[in-house]
């Protein structure tokens, strides 16, 4: 597997663009996942819970929502913290893609989008700095997330 290649510098400006979202996990999480349920309404057949619901309104409202919104911030923010670390980088990141590849049934695809979806709330919230700082993370995560997928047969 691939060995991560982010400079120090690198290292502290995503941390540093990360730690402003994820001050508001479960907010900012909840915002993602409603985005991408309002945008990408097929991604919401993965979750029994979501799919009867509409409106972006009662997406935000609803425990299950705000609940995995919180659950990817937390798994993102472990990744974060690991940026420097590649083998407990990939200790995040290799379990969690197995369960979305194998378990989950997941297509990948939804990762890339889930991330461009942080990107562009970033860049509204803080400004285009703060999404470019973070851009190569998320990258990072989506590679490793492909790679981890093609060894499960996808």
């Amino acid at each position: 597997s691939s060995t991560m290649s982010f400079s120090e510098a690198e290292v502290q400006s995503a941390r540093g663009a990360w730690d402003k979202m994820y001050v508001d996990a479960e907010d900012n999480g909840t915002t993602v996942l409603v985005r991408l349920f309002t945008e990408h309404p097929d991604t919401k057949s993965y979750f029994t819970h979501f799919k009867g619901m509409d409106s972006a309104e009662e997406m935000k409202q609803s425990d299950q929502v705000r609940g995995h919104g919180k659950k990817v911030f937390t798994a993102i923010n472990d990744m974060v913290q690991h940026l420097d670390n590649s083998e407990a980088f990939l200790g995040i990141v290799n379990p969690l893609g197995k369960k979305h590849a194998t378990q989950l049934k997941i297509d990948p695809k939804n990762f890339r989008i889930i991330c461009d979806i942080i990107l562009q709330l970033m860049e509204e919230k803080f400004g285009g700095d703060c999404k470019a700082s973070f851009e190569k993370v998320t990258n990072e995560i989506c590679t490793h997330l492909d790679n981890i997928y093609k060894e499960a047969g996808w």
